[in-house]
């Protein structure tokens, strides 16, 4: 695991990739359930339980049966065309007038068509029909919408109509003639037209009432176990399992098409966590570290989900909320957030009830969040395991109650799963030491622990090298409020500062903050060997941190509060002691590396000032201002804060947050007045009058 600490060579975009490549692998994939069974033999497979909800099918025949019976109720929507009235009127007169038929015969027709019409005229082939149903009866629409309901026999076919065209006129021969030489069929149109979207709502309302199943079955509940008799409802069972798996998984080319889907959502959730990195948190984008820590939180309970899905085990056992708390504990609450938005939303395409996952989890998210919201003791992680207990049930209990809407439906197997559950996200502090040793991290619980003045390293520097740990104090103190206005991480440099001089432990009389006055042991070394014993003091500080086991990011505050820079007590008293001879800087000058982020630029700052304003002789707003300005100048023109990302804004807020906390610090007192001679003199009476 030491492995993880190190720097990653992979291209960020690459672990991206990965990490959509290994979901998208373990992603379930459902497979055929066929089973050869026989009713009244023992059953020969393994224990067959249900992997998720599913109804009861009925069998096809029965189904086909009882829709039968309820269609027997059905009655059509039906509308009267008037404007088909009108056409056929108006082609008759037409032809009639142009084959010069008289006009008692054509005032007849139009007489007879309008009766005819105004009854209605319908179809052969829907008469027949309607004619044979159980009601003989339609929904005939009038002209407010409203639906009367008519008995078939009381409206016209065609054949009806030409009847009455014939039988109601004039019984002689030459009326019957002429109109029979008229081809009246020709001029009768249906206008009794059902209305289909009508009519099917109908239908569909009452094959609705015909329920496709006769019964659920729940997640894990046993269907059979090996040796069972197959009974003839085990049957219906195990076939209504191996249909509803079929359309879940679909077969072909629409599988395929399937599976292609899952790979576009789970890319566009990956990518879009990618594209939050780069526009909220550059800084963690580019820590590829990082993005390997949050993308395995990921990953690993995507897998986690597919694996308990196919095995057959609830997916609410596993503690999805420790992602978000590892997130939150080494990185941030709002990229916590994130992440724990993007593992859900993947999840939600591999559970077989997405709508109530993604209900339960998403609030879980947010009581995590609040429950963390100040993280200061591995306690509080205890706490936080109890509220997100107490929100799996109450929210478990409002998505039933919301979506089924009978309390008879609330499972108390489920209450079981989220007490697993919450016994697993009891351990999330065990798990946060360890991504600490793995990953190189250092959480701000860890942060509050190591700051800890009782701490036996911070107790044996204060007794073997008090000035040192009065000057890391205030070194800290400075530090932390330079941090706190401009965006850095407060108690990472608070921790650093208490920790960076350790080393001056080996040869604590060698500092001028520890030595008694008359007593410099520098007084019988020369130059170069002083300036030694003091540049020694941050190796022998990495020394000491890592023989205490000390996390990277405080060994990285010994290794760079003075950079790359000179002893410049020593290298100047040499310079001047040897004018003409050419000096070997690197004798007076510290191993480095120079500070590479904002928190480690800070503790450079603030240790050279702390240092150096001990050495003032008088204390105003002048000779602050001028000494800040003088050391944090000169050390932006040496090059020791070149390499961290520290602006020249950041610079000037630290600067003027020096100046305040010095002036604070260096104060001048109050003379307290001495008593006059009258005063001592009324003290003295009144003092002996007391005895009298």
């Amino acid at each position: 695991m030491e492995v993880l600490k190190k720097e990653i060579k992979i291209p960020t975009i690459v672990l991206f990739v990965l990490a959509i490549i290994l979901i998208a692998y373990f992603a379930p994939r459902e497979t055929k359930i066929s089973y050869d069974e026989t009713e009244g033999k023992p059953w020969r497979y393994g224990l067959v339980t249900a992997p998720f909800d599913f109804p009861i099918y009925k069998p096809d025949a029965q189904l086909e049966h009882e829709r039968d019976s309820i269609m027997r109720q059905y009655i059509g929507y039906y509308s009267q065309d008037k404007t088909r009235a009108e056409r056929s009127i108006t082609i008759f007169t037409n032809d009639a007038k142009a084959a010069g038929v008289a006009s008692e015969y054509i005032s007849y027709v139009q007489k007879k068509m309008n009766e005819i019409y105004s009854v209605g005229l319908i179809s052969a082939d829907d008469y027949e029909k309607i004619g044979n149903s159980n009601l003989k009866q339609l929904y005939l629409i009038g002209n407010d919408n409203i639906a009367d309901l008519r008995a078939i026999n009381s409206f016209y076919t065609s054949k009806l109509a030409y009847e009455k065209l014939i039988n109601d006129a004039p019984q002689d021969e030459l009326h019957i003639q002429t109109l029979q030489s008229l081809n009246l069929n020709n001029y009768l149109f249906d206008n009794i037209i059902q209305d289909a979207e009508l009519s099917k709502k109908a239908k569909d309302e009452l094959l609705m009432k015909v329920p496709f199943a006769e019964g659920n079955v729940l997640a894990g509940q046993k269907i059979i176990d090996r040796g069972e008799i197959v009974t003839p409802k085990t049957v219906h069972i195990l076939n209504s399992l191996q249909k509803i798996t079929e359309q879940k998984e679909g077969s072909g080319t629409r599988r395929n098409w399937m599976v292609a889907g899952d790979i576009i959502l789970i890319t566009a959730f990956i990518m879009a966590f990618m594209i939050y990195l780069q526009f909220f948190r550059s800084r963690e984008y580019h820590n590829r570290r990082n993005v390997l820590f949050m993308l395995l939180m990921i990953v690993l309970f995507c897998v986690l989900t597919s694996l308990f899905i196919q095995v057959g085990i609830n997916v609410y056992v596993i503690p999805f909320a420790i992602a978000t708390i590892m997130v939150r504990t080494f990185i941030d609450s709002r990229t916590a957030m994130i992440t724990h938005l993007v593992t859900s939303l993947i999840c939600s395409l591999m559970v077989p009830f997405p709508q109530e996952f993604l209900m339960l989890q998403i609030p879980i998210g947010f009581v995590c969040i609040f429950s963390l919201r100040d993280l200061s003791e591995r306690s509080q992680l205890i706490k936080a395991s109890f509220f997100i207990l107490l929100a799996y049930a109450s929210l478990y209990i409002g998505v039933t109650l919301a979506l089924k809407g009978d309390i008879k439906q609330i499972d108390p197997l489920m209450f079981l799963y989220f007490a697993i559950n919450f016994m697993f996200v009891m351990f999330a502090y065990l798990l946060v030491y360890m991504c600490e040793k793995a990953f190189g991290f250092i959480s701000g619980v860890s942060m509050i622990e190591l700051s800890n003045i009782n701490k036996p390293l911070l107790q044996k520097l204060s007794e073997v090298a008090p000035g040192t740990f009065q000057h890391s104090m205030q070194v800290a103190n400075l530090a932390a409020a330079a941090a706190s206005r401009i965006g850095a991480n407060a108690q990472l440099v608070r921790t650093g500062a208490l920790y960076h001089d350790i080393g001056k432990m080996t040869n604590p009389a060698f500092f001028t903050e520890n030595q008694i006055p008359g007593m410099n042991p520098h007084d019988s070394l020369s130059y170069k060997e002083s300036a030694r014993i003091i540049i020694s003091h941050v190796s022998e500080g990495i020394k000491i941190a890592k023989k205490y086991n000390l996390p990277q990011q405080i060994i990285d505050f010994i290794a760079t509060h003075h950079g790359t820079g000179k002893v410049k007590y020593f290298y100047n008293s040499y310079r001047n002691a040897h004018p003409d001879e050419d000096v070997n800087e690197a004798d007076f000058s510290y191993p480095g590396p120079n500070p590479f982020s904002k928190e480690t630029a800070i503790l450079l700052m603030a240790d050279t000032i702390e240092a150096a304003s001990r050495s003032l002789s008088e204390y105003t707003e002048e000779t602050i201002s001028n000494l800040v300005e003088k050391l944090i100048n000169s050390q932006l023109a040496d090059g020791l804060l070149k390499n961290a990302p520290i602006t020249f804004l950041d610079i000037e807020t630290a600067k003027t947050i020096f100046k305040e906390k010095l002036m604070t610090i260096y104060h001048s007192r109050i003379t307290y007045p001495e008593l006059s001679k009258e005063a001592k003199k009324h003290d003295e009476d009144a003092h002996s009058s007391s005895f009298t």
